[in-house]
């Protein structure tokens, strides 16, 4: 059974597939994140593929703050991805809600409805910017997959 989990964990880390949601942004970072998409930056190269459907990913990457319209889509489309499963918040208004922060209709960023992974800041976060957090992210879970395997190997 452990060699399954490794397997897994080796296909989700090598070749993540990103949902990308723009839950009332601006669009500034949502061009951002297609452009990290593009053969210029060649996000694919990381096996990172862009996917329609929240079923078939594993990443949720979310610009701009929480409405309160877009609120319950944005935790429907959260429940709907299967484990394990990560967000990345992109651009400052997902992160805190950004000069929205604080307008009637505005809650505040992407963790006031569902946990948050990895924030990306910026007005509009860089290509750059967006490639490191995932590449963070992922290395991140490499770290933490194989932290318990050494203490079980040494206990």
């Amino acid at each position: 059974m452990d060699n399954i989990k490794k397997i897994v964990t080796w296909a989700r880390i090598k070749s993540p597939w990103i949902l990308h949601f723009n839950t009332g942004a601006c669009n500034a970072c949502d061009i951002e994140i297609i452009a990290a998409l593009t053969p210029r930056y060649d996000l694919e190269r990381f096996g990172v593929i862009l996917k329609g459907t929240p079923r078939h990913a594993d990443v949720l990457v979310c610009s701009g703050p929480v409405t309160r319209q877009i609120k319950d889509r944005l935790v429907r489309i959260y429940e709907q991805m299967a484990e394990p499963k990560f967000v990345v918040a992109v651009g400052t208004c997902a992160c805190s809600g950004g000069v929205f922060n604080g307008c009637y209709n505005v809650e505040s960023g992407i963790n006031e409805a569902i946990p948050v992974s990895a924030y990306i800041p910026g007005c509009p976060a860089s290509p750059k910017a967006i490639i490191d957090g995932v590449v963070k992210l992922l290395t991140s879970l490499e770290g933490k997959e194989e932290k318990p395997k050494k203490e079980v190997a040494n206990g």
